[in-house]
C-alpha cells in the first residue's frame, strides 16, 4: 500500500497509510529514506511493515561532509530557517541552509523567534539584513505568545523547521501544532547554545484531522520538526551549484573574463566587481568563500564526491 514517512529513526520508520500507521523497516542494511518520502509498503501484521520501494521525490534536503551524509527531509516546498534573538545564531549557518534549499528548488523562509525580547531584536535584525535585502522572507514571531499568523502562512505548504539548537523550534512546533507536545528545554546561557531536544525528524499534518494523513496531508500541508543543527555540510554540492545557489550571483555568472574564474583575485571578475561596488554584501561573499573551501577540502579527502 501507499504510505507517507512521518518519522525517521535510523533504519526504522513510522509510515502513515490509509489504514493507519505502521512501524516499518527497510529490506537492506542501508537506509535511504527520509521524513516526507512517499513509499510503497508491505504490511506485516501487528502494526508492522516493510518498505518495498520509494516513489520518485520532488527534492531532498540533506547534509554531508567528506565521509558521511544525513538525509533530513523530502518533497518539501519550503524550509523555515529558525533563528532567535537569543541565544546567538550563526548567519553562516543560515547561508548554508539557503544553499541546500536553493540547490533543491525549495523556498527558504527565515523565522526570527523570540522577537518579544526587544533589547536583542535590533542586533538580530542587523544580522539578517543581507538576507532580507535579497528578497528572502523574514517572519518575526514569539512562539511563547502564539503562532497563529505563521500557521496561516504555512497552510498548504510542505515545510520543515531547521536551525541551531536552542532557537525554539520545538516550542514553535507546539505553538503551530498544539497536539505535537514536542519536548522543550531551557537554554544553557553559559554555553550560549541550546540543548538538543529533538533527536529525530517528525512530520505533523496541518489539516483539521490527521485521519488518512498519507492522502489528506498533501492538500492541507504538513510541517516537519527536525533535530537542532550545529553544522550543515554541503560536500555534495558542486562548485557551479554553490555559485548558482547564491541568488545575487546569478545575473553575473558566466560574465567573468576567464571561463575558469575562481572569483579570488582574477582581473575582469564580475563577482569581485559587484563586491567592490556594493551589489554583493561582503558578509555573503565571505560565506560563499568559506563554504566553497570546505566543499573543496571534502572532495580532496573523498574524491568520490
Amino acid at each position: 500500500m501507499d504510505g507517507l514517512i512521518v518519522a525517521a529513526f535510523g533504519r526504522h520508520y513510522e509510515v502513515a497509510t490509509a489504514e493507519g500507521r505502521l512501524q516499518c523497516y527497510t529490506r537492506g542494511k542501508k537506509s535511504s529514506f527520509a521524513c516526507g518520502d512517499r513509499v510503497r509498503v508491505a504490511p506485516g501484521g501487528d502494526g508492522q511493515g516493510v518498505i518495498d520501494s520509494l516513489v520518485p521525490r520532488r527534492n531532498l534536503l540533506w547534509r554531508s561532509d567528506a565521509f558521511r551524509e544525513k538525509l533530513i527531509a523530502a518533497n518539501l516546498s519550503h524550509i523555515l530557517i529558525v533563528v532567535a534573538t537569543e541565544p546567538g545564531f550563526s548567519d553562516l549557518l543560515v547561508s548554508r541552509c539557503i544553499v541546500a534549499a536553493e540547490s533543491q528548488d525549495i523556498t527558504p523562509i527565515i523565522v526570527l523567534n523570540k522577537a518579544d525580547l526587544g533589547d536583542r531584536l535590533d542586533a538580530a535584525r542587523t544580522q539578517l539584513a543581507p538576507f532580507r535585502a535579497l528578497g528572502y522572507e523574514v517572519i518575526e514571531i514569539s512562539a511563547l505568545q502564539g503562532a497563529a499568523g505563521l500557521r496561516e502562512r504555512l497552510a498548504g505548504l510542505r515545510s520543515i523547521l531547521v536551525g541551531q539548537s536552542g532557537m525554539g523550534k520545538s516550542t514553535l512546533t507546539n505553538a503551530l501544532i498544539p497536539d505535537a507536545q514536542a519536548a522543550t528545554r531551557e537554554i544553557s546561557e553559559a554555553l550560549d547554545s541550546g540543548k538538543h531536544t529533538t533527536t529525530f525528524a517528525r512530520l505533523y499534518p496541518l489539516g483539521e484531522s490527521p485521519i488518512d494523513e498519507a492522502k489528506s496531508a498533501e492538500g492541507a500541508g504538513w510541517l516537519i520538526d527536525s533535530p537542532g543543527l550545529q553544522v550543515f555540510g554541503l560536500a555534495h554540492v558542486s562548485a557551479d551549484e554553490l555559485a548558482e545557489s547564491f541568488i545575487e550571483f546569478r545575473p553575473l555568472l558566466g560574465q567573468c573574463r576567464f571561463r575558469d574564474c575562481r572569483h579570488e583575485a582574477e582581473p575582469g571578475c564580475t563577482l569581485l566587481e559587484a563586491l567592490a561596488d556594493g551589489r554583493i554584501a561582503p558578509r555573503r561573499f565571505e560565506h560563499y568563500r568559506t563554504i566553497r573551501a570546505e566543499i573543496a577540502e571534502a572532495k580532496r579527502l573523498n574524491p568520490g564526491w
